[in-house]
């Protein structure tokens, strides 16, 4: 049932979106997916990285056959579209078999196969279109605010010492090697997290269920709720709002290489095409669960998931994309999306609502600091920054605290091992 209802509630979510991007002539997320059922995707890592998460239900000789059909359904489309001569890309294949594993969840299985093969193609098909929802969203955004808070979120970001500009500037002066890495980390952190949350699921095929609590879960329920904070928040970032990228829309070009002055800020006029997608940095909300999750896996999982984090920062400050402020609203942000989904996971308890209500708290003060005391945070820098910092640190104690203690709860005491019984002496 509460598959069932979130598959329902899904689905509703998905056709609202579409209705609503279809009211300003844009293609919706159900469009853009039926789309690349035939024509060529926009994203062929993200359809083969949900083909890996349905494969989690399937025995080793399944999956190669799921495999094989796929790589051979893409072989036999990227043949005809160099016949007629059309835009080649790769991922039908990996569509296709998705779908094919839902059809055959429903026409050939029953009881609790149907329902695990079905979760495994539902899994793989929420990944795919989550990324869909998310840039119709972006539209949505960019035509609904025709203003944006940018002079009130660089005005307190003075607080934290403008680390955009700074690091932009380091970015800058080690180019091109640093882009070209920096680039890679942000564009392929959907598949980085379908890494680690097949690790997490590796076990599903044998153990036919699904873990109470992974990766992935958290990431779409982040990238759902992020986006309604954008449409409350509307902010383009560093490189559109003080840089080239903005166009004859700038406030000024200055980024990265000179600070704006402060001034009485105001909202301002905007473009209608880019997204207002920066408070809170989702990049960062999504690689800070990542983190997280890959805190359980081996040594070099360990490695990439830091390796992911430093990288989504760098790049989310070095390109202009975000403020320093919209990184710590990611970071509190993300660490209370994570507490509410292991709490509904393992059962509410009092740390657990106490932590969500806490990240909760911190995570509204900041948006409201951002955009009612944005002056006195420029004004005061060695104040704010200070409690900035510490107010996001107050979070990340609090969950590391909470989820050591459910991990504790969690792990059976070791019991003693039994002594082994002493000789009887013989009878006389």
């Amino acid at each position: 049932m509460l598959w069932a209802t979130a598959g329902v509630a899904a689905l509703g979510f998905l056709v609202a979106l579409e209705l609503s991007a279809r009211h300003y002539g844009l293609p919706g997320p159900i469009t853009h997916q039926a789309r690349e059922v035939i024509f060529a995707p926009h994203s062929g890592p993200l359809l083969y990285a949900g083909l890996a998460l349905t494969m989690v239900v399937l025995t080793w000789r399944q999956r190669l056959i799921a495999v094989g059909a796929a790589i051979g359904i893409d072989v036999l489309f990227l043949l005809v579209r160099w016949a007629i001569d059309a835009e080649m890309n790769f991922g039908n294949g990996a569509l296709w078999v998705v779908l094919g594993c839902a059809v055959i969840a429903v026409t050939r299985r029953a009881g609790r196969e149907r329902a695990l093969l079905l979760k495994g193609a539902g899994l793989g098909l929420l990944l795919v279109a989550g990324h869909k929802t998310g840039d119709t969203w972006l539209l949505i955004t960019s035509k609904t605010r025709p203003e944006v808070l940018d002079q009130y979120v660089v005005t307190a970001d003075r607080a934290l010492g403008d680390p955009s500009w700074l690091v932009g500037q380091v970015v800058n002066a080690t180019a091109p090697v640093s882009v070209h890495v920096l680039h890679l980390v942000y564009g392929q952190l959907p598949l980085a997290a379908a890494l680690v949350g097949l690790y997490q699921l590796r076990h599903v095929v044998v153990e036919r269920r699904f873990p109470a609590h992974h990766l992935v879960r958290t990431f779409l329920v982040i990238g759902l709720l992020g986006p309604a904070v954008y449409m409350l928040f509307p902010v383009v970032g560093p490189v559109y709002a003080y840089g080239a990228d903005g166009g004859q829309w700038a406030a000024a070009d200055l980024w990265p290489d000179i600070l704006p002055s402060i001034s009485a800020p105001h909202p301002m006029p905007f473009d209608e095409i880019t997204p207002r997608n920066c408070m809170p940095s989702l990049h960062t909300a999504w690689a800070v669960t990542l983190f997280i999750h890959s805190r359980k896996g081996s040594r070099a999982m360990r490695y990439a998931g830091t390796f992911w984090l430093v990288g989504t920062l760098g790049a989310t400050l070095g390109f202009g994309y975000h403020y320093g402020v919209d990184i710590i609203a990611g970071v509190v942000f993300a660490l209370t999306i994570e507490a509410a989904m292991r709490s509904l996971a393992q059962g509410w308890d009092r740390s657990g609502v106490g932590l969500v209500v806490h990240g909760t708290t911190v995570f509204t003060l900041l948006l409201l600091s951002y955009r009612y005391l944005p002056v006195e945070m420029a004004g005061r820098p060695w104040v704010f920054g200070p409690l900035l910092v510490l107010a996001t640190a107050s979070v990340v104690h609090g969950y590391v605290r909470t989820t050591r203690l459910w991990d504790a709860k969690a792990t059976p005491a070791r019991q003693p091992e039994p002594r082994p019984a002493e000789p009887q002496p013989e009878p006389a």
